[in-house]
């Protein structure tokens, strides 16, 4: 008890001393220690929506202005919230204060690049995407034995719990999206060496991934990234995007996927763990909100009216 009063005494004193140091927006000590706006609103125009400071748009990192289709008030909303919460022009220059502008940049970026017939950034998403497929979190169970694990499971192995989640999952991508592929476990019951998909897998999900409009493909790379799995970040992509509403209608007795439940077929084996181990303060916690955060963004770029 005394060494975490002792630690939190610690934290207490680096924020106090981190706030003592942090630029008042009132006393600015250069110009990037301050907003060189007031409002922020949206704007409507005929190719979409604007986010304005005052009377400048936001624009892209390649200088344009920062559009939102029609259809994504939503998203054009959330943009601008970002905008008003920032206190200083010096944190609009950093990612992780503005995700959902960063990731809207993205999507206008592959939309552009397809636009000029530029099909290099496409493929470099499309493969990564694939690397992760070899080693997808949805597909890595367990061993059935771990010498780690105690003697007696009431509830299952951890591979049971993983075969559990996966397997709704699974059948789903290959009933409604990609029709007829074998997905397979990367690894056996008692094996940790890992298997590769069957060729004809991996090329029906290259086709597919090559023909995703530009947003989609955004949203995807997030998903992926923030999940470490292809399946996990396609289920939600399929789930919220307005281009994939027929799959939707043509599966409507299926149980909705959101966040939480991205975030739980993402995360089965840390829960597994901490269940029986406990967790680590502001290391596990920080590393689940934040994946919720990231997979809500995927669901706030694809969705639309």
């Amino acid at each position: 008890y005394d060494d975490r009063f002792a630690r939190k005494r610690k934290q207490l004193d680096l924020l106090q001393k981190g706030q003592s140091i942090r630029p008042n927006p009132a006393k600015p000590a250069s110009a990037l220690q301050k907003r060189f706006w007031q409002e922020v609103s949206l704007r409507e125009s005929a190719d979409g929506f604007q986010v304005m400071l005052d009377s400048r748009p936001v624009r892209t990192a390649a200088k344009n202005v920062l559009l939102i289709p029609h259809n994504k008030h939503q998203l054009a909303a959330a943009i601008a919230l970002e905008w008003d919460l920032l206190v200083s022009s010096q944190q609009a220059l950093k990612h992780h204060y503005i995700p959902l502008t960063s990731l809207t940049n993205r999507a206008l970026e592959i939309q552009v690049a397809d636009e000029q017939g530029n099909s290099r950034l496409r493929n470099d998403l499309i493969r990564t995407a694939l690397r992760y497929l070899e080693t997808d979190t949805l597909l890595c169970w367990a061993p059935e034995t771990n010498m780690h694990d105690p003697a007696e499971q009431q509830n299952g192995s951890l591979r049971d719990k993983q075969m559990q989640i996966a397997q709704p999952i699974i059948t789903f991508l290959a009933q409604h999206v990609w029709p007829g592929v074998e997905l397979k476990p990367i690894l056996g019951a008692d094996s940790i060496i890992p298997e590769k998909q069957p060729q004809m897998t991996t090329e029906v999900i290259r086709g597919w991934l090559s023909g995703l409009p530009a947003w989609e493909l955004a949203g995807l790379e997030r998903g992926v990234l923030a999940s470490k799995s292809l399946l996990v970040a396609t289920r939600l992509l399929v789930e919220w995007s307005s281009k994939f509403s027929h799959i939707r209608e043509a599966s409507s007795g299926q149980a909705r996927f959101g966040i939480e439940e991205a975030a739980e077929a993402a995360s089965v084996e840390v829960r597994w763990q901490t269940g029986m181990w406990g967790e680590v303060e502001d290391t596990h916690d920080v590393e689940r909100e934040d994946m919720r955060r990231q997979l809500g963004s995927v669901i706030l770029l694809v969705h639309g009216s």
